[in-house]
């Protein structure tokens, strides 16, 4: 029995895996032990997620055609990339990283995707979606360019699919003909259920009149591949799978990319026999696999949405203990879905997130004011602008980590033309986990400078709830930016009356005096405390800043202290000070916040401690500039 931080790993369950501590390792397999592998990686990735806060359900369903990747590939030298990453466990694990699964998304640790500087195995940085078919074409043109020979896979879900970025790289990988495998992992599942139209081709392909009639034209369509593929079809067809002609209804092959598949992403035999003949065919080959989120976990397969990213949980029997914490992102959802009874011109969008962002009540509440396009955040931005430029009063429901690919759509399809778009941005600020990928600490920043967009960061589900009604009551475009975590529940029916635009004082003080919005304003309060002479002011708009009760602090207060949770470069402080400079006010200035680093995972606490915002870094700054502060406080 070995102790990993505090996890339990019984290395007398995972014999074969006891003995790969690389790729060559898992080489030395024979292929029939390969579904055995197989399952002892999967248990130990229930026993790794267990803990709570990791990718479980899609990192079980990825495991074989994982572990067939690096039976047939020679990683590092071969590029294998996954699209959003967190279904990479397995990866992971065989390219010796399986001693640190504990540590992973914890300070110092693995990070939760793929990340190049943690390993040589690990092609690509991601965590957003959409991202790997680009890279992998770029890697093959370099490849081409610098005459090697290498050879590149990418693992790219259905989900990602629906976003814009895959589908213009699988246009210009089908035009140029690189050489690369794309393996299309369809799982029917991104973290919500996938949809649109390439989702129902996907399932449509599952049904075929052709599979039912027999496996005469599939099999004429592959005989110019090879002699085996040919033969497969009779082994495939048996089994449930099957081939197609290219030429008949498939997207993929009129975009000049051939195809294979539907194949059986559990049977990881057939999947290295495939594997071993399609990565030296000539030009781009999409291997289409079925899986199953949550793979060999009967609660996980019958619930994939929640085990996407469970809490700790009892690996033996699913347990878990229900949390009774009111998140901001519920508190959003509860908030619109009653705005939504109030104004029929209310409709709510999302970019695949109707989980994350507390939609789901909503979505069943008034399933016809609701839309989630997909993992396509600027064409949710877009399509809001319609709706608004024909009278409806749209809201984007949106990651601040997933807005900012959509900024262009943000400034040109809405902001130029003042329309009435509310941007409802969830986990903004440090997101913690997640790291450097997920972090929504360039909000403030990019939307600041984009006319007629106003920013507000409420302190509570009862500031969000008078933000959310006066942009719904407001013409021009609103942006109300909230943090990952949780805040006090309110009573229904709850609308307070805010001035847009104007601050709040909390505490009174002429020493010091605080400036905080959001999460920042709790460190503010908790660093203020009963010291006299510091004030804290609720600066819960950036954009119009409340210049009248910034003239006024100017004029009374020895020092101005600006906290956010954001970047430093262009966000709150430097609002301020440019205010400060227009007015032609004189005061010093002391700006806190995120510095210009990208920030790993850890806690939010940590990462806040470590930016220099937290409540103790706020008092060592109140000392540092005279305020008598209490040692030990």
């Amino acid at each position: 029995m070995k102790k990993a931080d505090g996890m339990d790993l019984d290395h007398r369950l995972t014999p074969l895996l006891d003995r790969i501590y690389g790729p060559d390792d898992l080489k030395k397999l024979s292929r029939d032990q390969l579904p055995a592998l197989s399952q002892e990686l999967r248990d130990e990735i229930v026993r790794v997620c267990s803990v709570g806060g990791l990718h479980l359900a899609s990192s079980l369903g990825a495991t074989d055609l994982i572990v067939a990747l690096h039976y047939v590939l020679n990683s590092p030298r071969d590029r294998i990339l996954f699209d959003v990453g967190h279904q990479a466990y397995a990866h992971k694990m065989l390219t010796g990283r399986r001693d640190q699964m504990a540590t992973v998304k914890k300070e110092g640790g693995l990070s939760g995707f793929t990340k190049v500087s943690e390993s040589e195995h690990d092609a690509i940085t991601v965590g957003h979606a959409s991202t790997s078919l680009a890279n992998a074409l770029g890697m093959a043109m370099a490849r081409d360019a610098l005459g090697q020979d290498y050879k590149v896979a990418a693992v790219i879900g259905d989900g990602s699919l629906t976003g814009g970025m895959a589908l213009a790289a699988l246009n210009t990988i089908g035009d140029l003909r690189r050489k690369m495998l794309i393996v299309l992992n369809d799982n029917e599942m991104s973290i919500s259920e996938n949809v649109g139209a390439i989702n129902k081709f996907m399932r449509g392909l599952q049904v075929q009149k052709w599979f039912q009639e027999g496996e005469g034209a599939g099999k004429k369509a592959v005989q110019s591949l090879s002699k085996p593929l040919a033969d497969f079809m009779s082994r495939a067809k048996s089994s449930t799978r099957h081939f197609f002609d290219p030429a008949s209804v498939n997207p993929f092959a009129m975009m000049g990319v051939r195809y294979v598949g539907p194949v059986d992403g559990h049977n990881v035999q057939e999947l290295v026999w495939l594997m071993e003949r399609l990565v030296d065919l000539d030009g781009p080959t999409i291997l289409h696999v079925v899986t199953r989120k949550g793979k060999g976990l009967s609660y996980a397969e019958a619930d994939p949405i929640y085990w996407h990213g469970p809490g700790k949980f009892d690996p033996d029997t699913g347990d878990f203990k229900a949390s009774n914490a009111y998140s901001w992102s519920a508190a959003f959802g509860d908030a619109v879905t009653e705005l939504a009874k109030r104004d029929p011109r209310t409709f709510v969008i999302t970019p695949a997130m109707r989980e994350g962002s507390g939609l789901v009540g909503y979505s069943k509440v008034h399933p016809h004011r609701y839309l989630d396009v997909g993992i396509a955040e600027d064409v949710a931005v877009t399509t809001a602008a319609g709706m608004a430029l024909q009278g409806l009063r749209p809201i984007v429901a949106i990651y601040s980590t997933f807005l900012q690919r959509a900024y262009d759509q943000v400034l040109h399809d809405v902001a130029i033309e003042n329309l009435n778009v509310t941007f409802a941005i969830d986990r903004a600020g440090i997101v913690g986990a997640d790291g450097s990928t997920h972090n929504g600490v360039f909000d403030l920043s990019y939307l600041r400078s984009i006319p007629n967009v106003r920013i507000g960061l409420p302190k509570d589900a009862n500031e969000l709830r008078g933000m959310l009604k006066y942009a719904q009551e407001h013409a021009g475009p609103f942006a109300i930016r909230y943090p990952r975590g949780n805040t006090a529940r309110v009573p229904e029916g709850t609308w307070p009356e805010l001035e847009w635009g104007t601050w709040e004082r909390v505490k009174d003080g002429s020493d010091a005096v605080i400036l905080a919005g959001g999460k920042a304003l709790e460190y503010a309060q908790a660093a203020a405390g009963d010291l006299p002479g510091v004030g804290v002011v609720n600066a819960r708009f950036v954009k119009p800043l409340d210049l009248n009760m910034l003239r006024e602090l100017a004029g009374s207060a020895r020092t101005i202290i600006t906290v956010e949770d954001n970047t430093l470069v262009g966000g709150f402080g430097s609002a301020v000070l440019e205010a400060l400079n227009s007015m032609g006010l004189s005061v010093p200035v002391r700006t806190l916040g995120i510095p210009d680093e990208f920030q790993d995972h850890a806690t939010t606490e940590s990462v806040h401690a470590r930016a220099g915002i937290d409540a103790q870094a706020i008092r060592t700054v109140l000392a540092e500039l005279g305020v008598d502060v209490p040692l030990g406080v």
